[in-house]
This record gives C-alpha cells, sequence and structure tokens, in this order.
C-alpha cells in the first residue's frame, strides 16, 4: 500500500513580503517525517480567495491531506474558511459549539470579529483534544490550521496520530572534504541503491566537516547497506565521524 501524501498550503501577504518568517511549514515537515507521513508540497499563496480556492482544489485531488496553515482569524485578510468552502462547494456556517466556546471565553466583551472565528464550512468535524481551547477544524481530507506557530502547533500535536506511516532510517556521514571530492562516491552509492533518499549538505566554516551526507530509507536494512558501501569506498581519512 502506498504511503499517504500530504500537501501544505501557508496563506498570507505576510509571508510572501517577508514581514513574516514561515516557520509553521518547517514545523510540519519535522513532525510528519518523525511519523513516516510523505510531505509533497509545501505552497505558500496571497491573501486572494481566488488564489487560495485554485490551490486548495488542486491539492486536495493530488494529495491525501491538505494542511492550511494561516488565515483562519477575525480579520479582514482572513479568508481560508470562505475559499475552502469554495473550493468544496459548500456554505459557510457559523458552528454553534464553536459560537458557545467564544462566547463563554470572551463573555461581554464578544463581538463579530471574535464570532468570525467560529465560521466553518458547513459539514465541518471539529476534532478536539489535550488543553486546546478551540477544537482543529477538518473537511474531507482538509484540516484549517492557524498561522499562529504556538497554536498551530498545539493544534497539530492534537492530530498528529491521525498521520501515521512506515518510518524513515537516517544513518549521516561527516566528511572533511568538499562536495566535488566526494561526489563520485555518492553517486557510484545511488547507483548501487537507486531507492536511497541520499543528501548532501555543505557546512562553511566549520572547523570539523565541510559536508554532511545523509542517508535514509523506510527500509532499515537497506539503508544500514548502503552506508556501509558509503563509508568502504570514502577515501582513507575522509569521514570524520557518523551517525
Amino acid at each position: 500500500m502506498a504511503e499517504a501524501s500530504v500537501g501544505i498550503v501557508v496563506i498570507g501577504n505576510e509571508i510572501l513580503s517577508g514581514k513574516v518568517a514561515d516557520t509553521n511549514s518547517t514545523f510540519l515537515a519535522r513532525e510528519l517525517r518523525e511519523a513516516g507521513v510523505e510531505l509533497r508540497r509545501v505552497t505558500v499563496v496571497p491573501d486572494e480567495i481566488d488564489q487560495i480556492v485554485e490551490v486548495i482544489r488542486d491539492f486536495r485531488e493530488r494529495f491525501d491531506v491538505v494542511l492550511t496553515s494561516g488565515g483562519v482569524g477575525p480579520t479582514h485578510d482572513d479568508m481560508t474558511v470562505v475559499a475552502v468552502a469554495r473550493a468544496l462547494g459548500r456554505r459557510v456556517i457559523r458552528h454553534p459549539e464553536i459560537e458557545q466556546a467564544l462566547r463563554a471565553f470572551y463573555k461581554d466583551k464578544v463581538n463579530s470579529a471574535h464570532l468570525k472565528m467560529a465560521e466553518v464550512p458547513e459539514g465541518a468535524e471539529l476534532i478536539r483534544g489535550g488543553e486546546l481551547r478551540f477544537p482543529v477544524v477538518k473537511i474531507e481530507n482538509i484540516y484549517l490550521l492557524p498561522g499562529i506557530p504556538q497554536i498551530l502547533e498545539d493544534k497539530f500535536h492534537t492530530i498528529k496520530s491521525r498521520f501515521t506511516g512506515t518510518r524513515y532510517h537516517l544513518r549521516a556521514i561527516y566528511s572533511s572534504k568538499g562536495e566535488s571530492s566526494i561526489a563520485q562516491y555518492l553517486d557510484e552509492t545511488l547507483a548501487k541503491f537507486p531507492a536511497l533518499l541520499l543528501g548532501s549538505y555543505p557546512r562553511l566554516g566549520d572547523p570539523e566537516y565541510m559536508v554532511k551526507v545523509t542517508l535514509e530509507s523506510r527500509d532499515q536494512a537497506y539503508v544500514e547497506q548502503a552506508f556501509a558501501h558509503l563509508v568502504g569506498i570514502l577515501p582513507e581519512g575522509t569521514v570524520v565521524r557518523t551517525e
């Protein structure tokens, strides 16, 4: 059976303008990798309904799961809920359970901006868990996550158990030689182990090593064989240390 695939849609003009650094997709990528789930694409789109709708429609057909980040707050530029609803051909409704929670939280200070956060695509599922004040909203294969990193992380931890796959096994080699000196050995290893995920990451200005090489596979025996092969063919003195 094929492993589940995930696409992430990051929404916000502030990301595209550089005003805010996107840490959410990095966090989600690490978490999904640890769970053995394959992240296939990350796309950043502006706060424009038509563009969000276009990407959501594409991703929901292309990937098993879609995670959105941002655009679910109370302000004028928070339009993810409307866009997802339009992409699915559904109405936007005010969910009574979320509205009740908002009214209980804000009490007599509740206003229309607060209540905007109770809006969901019709038919959405609410996922509760942990210490979440407000639930995660899921509709079909789409999970709507906030843009604020701390809240996104809390919400993802609540749904993380839904993301399971065959975990990757990783080995690493730290090289005293640059990429141009070891490239032929990496190529040879990849030719012998074509299913291997092989990465090469130069490190500038580090007195210990020049390149970190990573070898990954869902098959532990396979990655260990590839690791032993590469260590065996690298010239003497190249390997600083391994992990």
